[in-house]
């Protein structure tokens, strides 16, 4: 097995229409409502940087996308990424595959030079996500959507709790304010929460 990584639009057409099928697999589409496969995901401005494991045939078990932007908090820039689209074919669940890839994420995330890693996954996802390096954040909310059409994770209905990786110096330092705070990520009308 061998992680592949490639910037989303650059991802060869056979493994994006397999991403797309077990992405379908975990979030099915309306009826009349599939994207083509070379169509984007995710919105150009957030640079999505899609990570697949593959197996000797080239056959796609796990995938995930990696988004990034820069965030202001508590009056501070930092160079910002989070995970989307995490998947795990059917088939392939039980083995660690995503596990491996989502820890590889937090290292290629570090290697791109990113201060830090902030994202929302479904509180039942917690020790799976810990279990790959990451750190629930406790008591922080993301602020997801635009700045006049918001979209914080802890939208009523919702189970969020927000995963985070502190890489830089800055961010390091910075770690405490982060807790139990509204953190705005702003990622847009597309791609409303990563």
């Amino acid at each position: 097995m061998r992680i592949l990584s490639f910037p989303e639009q650059a991802t060869p057409f056979p493994l994006r229409v397999q991403v797309r099928e077990l992405q379908e697999q975990a979030w099915p589409s309306p009826p009349r409502a599939l994207a083509a496969a070379d169509a984007p995901s995710h919105d150009p401005a957030l640079r999505p940087w899609s990570m697949l494991l593959v197996d000797e045939e080239s056959t796609v078990l796990a995938a995930l996308d990696i988004l990034s932007k820069e965030i202001v908090h508590a009056g501070r820039h930092y160079a910002a990424g989070g995970l989307s689209t995490v998947v795990v074919g059917r088939e392939s669940r039980g083995h660690g595959y995503g596990r491996r890839l989502v820890a590889a994420a937090r290292e290629t995330m570090i290697d791109q030079g990113l201060d830090l890693g902030l994202f929302t996954c479904d509180s039942v996802l917690r020790a799976f996500y810990e279990s790959a390096g990451w750190h629930m954040l406790p008591g922080a909310v993301l602020i997801g959507g635009t700045p006049g059409d918001p979209f914080p994770s802890d939208r009523p209905g919702f189970d969020k709790v927000t995963m985070a990786g502190f890489f830089s110096d800055d961010a390091r330092r910075a770690e405490a304010s982060f807790r139990h705070s509204r953190i705005a990520v702003h990622p847009g009308r597309i791609d409303r929460l990563w």
